[in-house]
């Protein structure tokens, strides 16, 4: 009897409305994390699209199910980054899943934690520009 070959764990997508979008410059970015890397850089599920004013959907595709935080900003100069003010203020648009919001420093995870079922799911985040 042959063995059959390992099945892949099943994935889905993350459909992410990112609202409060103030202008067409750059694209938006989205991340969607396991608690590990949340807030990390190197977070394994990514999207991205071009910004317009308003809100902006986000697809991002390959996600295991499971619990997730997404984080979203609007690179509005394309530099790849997270702008900042010598004080260490996001210049571009910055959002959490939950609309958590950043007091005094990022949100805690659990704040922004949603669950992703086997069919995906869709989120909305607002951007805040400080």
């Amino acid at each position: 009897m042959a063995a059959s070959p390992p099945t892949a764990s099943p994935t889905t997508s993350v459909t992410i409305i990112v609202q409060g979008v103030r202008s067409a410059g750059g694209h938006v970015l989205v991340a969607i994390c396991p608690r590990a890397t949340f807030l990390m850089p190197h977070c394994a599920y990514k999207g991205r699209a071009p910004s317009h004013v308003g809100d902006v959907q986000v697809s991002v595709s390959g996600i295991p199910p499971g619990i997730y935080a997404a984080q979203a900003y609007q690179d509005e100069t394309d530099a790849g980054h997270i702008r900042r003010t010598l004080l260490g203020v996001p210049k571009d648009g910055l959002g959490f899943s939950n609309n958590a919001r950043m007091i005094f420093g990022p949100p805690r995870f659990d704040d922004a934690a949603f669950t992703v079922g086997p069919s995906g799911a869709t989120i909305r985040l607002r951007l805040r520009y400080y």
